[in-house]
């Protein structure tokens, strides 16, 4: 008499790679993978495709890479179909081009939305990862890619008594998906990073008082945003392959522009000024591109930096406003520089009002205000722009166990530690795509995102024909990358600022200038020559031979 095995005894579906994370890092890698012919199955937290952009739906969010160069490159045909319709495309028409990559490449049949990831062990005995989802079900394969994004995790503020708060909580990359109405309601904004920037002009519009409650005053260009007309989408479309190039391997951030031939003290006082003003006038991150010492150079920098002070001052009418909204505590552009439209003339309006909380800070929420050591301010609904655990926060929310039953959090407890920010060292056949020690945050996040994937893909393939099974980071080639990642930071001035580049925002984390500043185009350089070279600095085993390259 035979005996039907018991469910538990079903063999767990293997794939060869498992993706965390449908954005636009993980659709990419899907369809890369299968165009090798592996076999993928894509997890996703969320209930569709987008990543920041399924998540961040917070009034006035817009990307701050120009649209016709945050896209996709990998296909001809879709750069020359989709019509972006702003200079600066709006959260829902990236979300909806990203649903239009989903469905033109037939991506979803491969996606499971609605779970999340909870754990992936490593078995060193079969070489295989088994990936545990929140519902329980398990899937084995021999690769994991981390595509979990740099920017979306979101940070709750730990302020005392703010889930007594009786009124409406929203938080910029975790905000509803239907349409919030502060028609008529007194609103309070924690927070004046991109997220409130962006936000706070449009919530004034409609609140019948915005109070906007700030620790750190921040840079921000105006945006100058408007609708791409027909020629300039031709024109893009028509030198796609030159700005392609450009992004790669020339502009350091990823961002096509003109790019400087000097520094800042180069010029005398009216010539800096006036590029400087036409780089306003013009708007957007391109700003910082004026000079090619802006970031290097302090007496240079505060050249910039004043001239944007000014212009504050220029625009915001009330004085002690002004100089609360003028940044003085970080050199300019060592946070991520903001991008708005008309952020500062906001702060002329008669139902709004400016909060310093670093002079002073919040003691507590009530049940219908925000009490800081100075003063109550009643609100009746309460906008949280508090940013991200970034860069490493969507890790660490997976229990990733590697080699001995290493965790990653362990490993990384006192700062992320990567070779590339591709992989990291006990880790074997994990990757992560715009990993802590890669340009990512300071890049065109396409661009990196393309290389990455592009690099991955290649590395498996690689694998497949050597008949090899694992490959993992050296610890050697580690320790040197992560120092030379800061030994590159602090050379320039943005280890000066408390961002989170450096894990600042988050209590606790250590203080790491996680991405790699070194330049897109360098960058790339180093890990094609890793590559060429057999993989330099990785470990590779197979079932009848052994390979170890050289380290870094």
């Amino acid at each position: 008499m035979s005996v039907s095995p018991s469910a538990s005894a079903t063999p767990a579906a293997h794939y060869d790679v498992v993706v965390v994370g449908a954005g636009f890092s993980g659709m990419y890698m899907l369809h890369r993978l299968r165009g090798l012919g592996f076999t993928a199955r894509v997890y996703e937290q969320g209930s569709g495709v987008g990543g920041t952009w399924y998540w961040n739906r917070y009034p006035g969010a817009r990307c701050d890479v120009e649209s016709m160069q945050y896209s996709y490159s990998f296909s001809e045909e879709l750069q020359q179909e989709w019509d972006w319709s702003e200079r600066y495309a709006p959260q829902p028409e990236i979300l909806r081009y990203a649903n239009h990559v989903a469905d033109r490449f037939d991506l979803r049949s491969d996606i499971q939305f609605d779970t999340r990831v909870d754990a992936a062990v490593f078995d060193e005995t079969k070489k295989l990862w088994s990936v545990t989802t929140a519902d329980g079900k398990t899937v084995t394969a021999k690769f994991v890619v981390l595509a979990t994004g740099c920017l979306s995790n979101a940070r709750k503020p730990d302020i005392k008594g703010l889930d007594r708060f009786k009124g409406q909580v929203y938080h910029t990359g975790h905000w509803p998906h239907e349409q919030v109405d502060f028609t008529g309601l007194r609103v309070g904004v924690i927070g004046t990073g991109s997220s409130g920037i962006q936000s706070i002009p449009v919530i004034a519009e409609q609140a019948s008082h915005l109070t906007v409650f700030q620790r750190t005053a921040n840079f921000s260009i105006p945006a100058r945003n408007a609708r791409l007309l027909d020629e300039e989408r031709a024109w893009f479309r028509a030198n796609y392959p030159e700005i392609r190039r450009v992004e790669r391997e020339v502009a350091r951030n990823g961002i096509y522009t003109d790019l400087p031939d000097r520094g800042a003290l180069d010029d005398g006082d009216n010539e800096r000024r006036a590029k400087y003003e036409a780089r306003w006038q013009r708007g957007g991150l391109t700003f910082m591109s004026a000079y090619n010492n802006l970031a290097l150079d302090q007496v240079a920098n505060d050249t910039a930096a004043n001239f944007v002070r000014e212009k504050i001052a220029e625009i915001v009418k009330d004085p002690e406003t002004a100089k609360l909204l003028q940044p003085n505590s970080h050199p300019i552009g060592s946070k991520r520089i903001c991008v708005d439209t008309d952020y500062f003339a906001t702060f002329n309006r008669p139902n709004v009002t400016l909060v310093d909380i670093k002079s002073s800070p919040i003691e507590e929420i009530t049940e219908s205000a925000v009490r800081t050591t100075a003063c109550e301010y009643e609100l009746d609904a309460l906008v949280l722009a508090t940013g991200f655990d970034a860069m490493t926060g969507s890790v660490a929310k997976i229990d990733i166990r590697g080699r001995d039953g290493l965790t990653l959090n362990r490993k990384w407890a006192e700062g992320p530690r990567t070779y590339l920010g591709l992989m990291s060292a006990g880790f074997p056949n994990l990757f992560i795509i715009t990993g802590p020690g890669s340009p990512s945050v300071l890049s065109n996040m396409i661009v990196s995102i393309e290389q990455h994937v592009d690099w991955i893909s290649d590395c498996v393939d690689y694998m497949r024909e050597r008949e090899l099974d694992t490959m993992e980071a050296t610890r050697e080639a580690e320790d040197k990358w992560v120092t030379h990642v800061n030994e590159v930071a602090y050379t320039t001035l943005y280890p000066q600022a408390n961002s989170w580049y450096m894990g600042a925002n988050i209590p606790g984390k250590p203080r790491i200038f996680m991405p790699y500043i070194g330049g897109v185009g360098p960058y790339r350089q180093i890990c094609n020559e890793v590559a060429a070279k057999g993989y330099n600095g990785f470990a590779m085993t197979g079932a009848a031979r052994q390979q170890r390259a050289a380290a870094f």
